[in-house]
């Protein structure tokens, strides 16, 4: 694993330096989704157990704690997310590791989105042990949103009784979903989302081709550009956004069979982008995430009231809350799409 950061982030790595010397025992990364705050964490982690910390605050990616991180079996380093973000089944040094048979029973259903709090209980015996070679113990935990509620309260009570030697490192891209108490527990770091040049410097340097599409599409999000390019096409965003450009009953209910199997935050995540531009270009005449589709805008702008605009806008937002727990996609994404079409028709 390799512990660089991103051009972006140099600033934020130098302040966080400053930290080192009296550290908290909770620090929450927060910024926007796609910005690469997981990547930035887990070299902090690295560092922070490295035996032989660069003067630029690096792990120095020789001694035998930096191989223990790169093969994901440090004795005093643990990580929890979801299942859903696990590439394979969790190595040894991860939380959510089970028995052959447990994963047999996994395999039945889908992946879980959520941090349970199973995975928060089983950091008790890793906290209760001495650490490897007298030094720090680290936990990541992200995306922090996606603790539910029991661990969300279980996460709690250890961040209110932290055990010594021990560091949490916390990554959210959404603190307004994070418990009023664990933000009160922690140090909060906000991580920069990049300019404009700096991110598409480095997309391109990714090979990425057609980047300022790409990067105006994801909000400015380069890690988010990258990935959404990496899909292989743009099928799911585009049947959506020429139902948004074009409303009617039947079109949103034919492309609500045709996306009901994408990703739901994703679809929430791109009309509130769309209802963002329309909004923009009503006020102001500007259009920051879909330029390519301005004639389309511009003619709905024209004829939608700013009241339907908002109320649009405010029901996107609330979908979003619960994109993770549809009842029915299919229904999830026509009443997204038709509660559109009545605001913009």
């Amino acid at each position: 694993m390799s512990n660089t950061i991103y051009p972006w982030q140099a600033s934020a790595w130098q302040q966080l330096q400053l930290m080192r010397a009296r550290l908290p025992h909770a620090i929450l990364f927060h910024g926007a989704a796609g910005t690469g705050k997981a990547d930035f964490i887990e070299a902090f982690a690295q560092s922070l157990l490295c035996e032989d910390v660069r003067a630029d605050g690096h792990a120095c990616g020789a001694c035998a704690s930096c191989g223990w991180f790169s093969q994901q079996n440090h004795p005093d380093y643990r990580r929890v997310r979801p299942e859903a973000l696990e590439d394979e089944p969790p190595a040894e040094g991860e939380e959510g590791a089970e028995s052959d048979g447990g994963k047999k029973a996994k395999s039945a259903k889908a992946p879980s989105k959520e941090i349970k709090i199973e995975q928060i209980r089983a950091l008790a015996d890793f906290m209760n042990i001495s650490t490897h070679r007298q030094g720090l113990r680290v936990v990541v935990v992200y995306p922090a949103e996606a603790l539910n509620m029991p661990a969300s309260n279980a996460l709690l009570k250890t961040l209110e009784e932290p055990p010594p030697g021990t560091v949490f490192l916390l990554a959210s891209n959404s603190l307004d979903r994070l418990l009023p108490t664990i933000l009160s527990r922690c140090r909060k770091f906000a991580l920069p989302m990049p300019d404009e040049a700096a991110a598409l410097a480095w997309l391109k340097e990714q090979g990425l081709a057609d980047a300022d599409s790409w990067l105006r599409e994801q909000g400015g999000a380069p890690l988010a550009a990258l990935a959404q390019s990496e899909t292989g096409n743009r099928e799911d965003l585009e049947a959506l956004l020429h139902c948004l450009a074009h409303p009617s009953v039947d079109g949103a209910l034919r492309t609500a069979e045709k996306l009901s199997k994408a990703p739901l935050a994703t679809l929430v995540s791109w009309t509130q982008r769309w209802l963002y531009d329309l909004f923009s270009y009503k006020l102001a005449g500007s259009i920051r995430y879909y330029p390519r589709y301005q004639k389309e805008i511009a003619v709905l702008a024209g004829k939608v009231h700013t009241a339907n605009l908002l109320r649009a806008m405010k029901n996107a937002n609330d979908r979003r809350a619960i994109a993770d727990h549809p009842l029915s996609p299919k229904l999830f994404v026509e009443d997204l799409l038709l509660d559109y079409t009545s605001c913009c028709t």
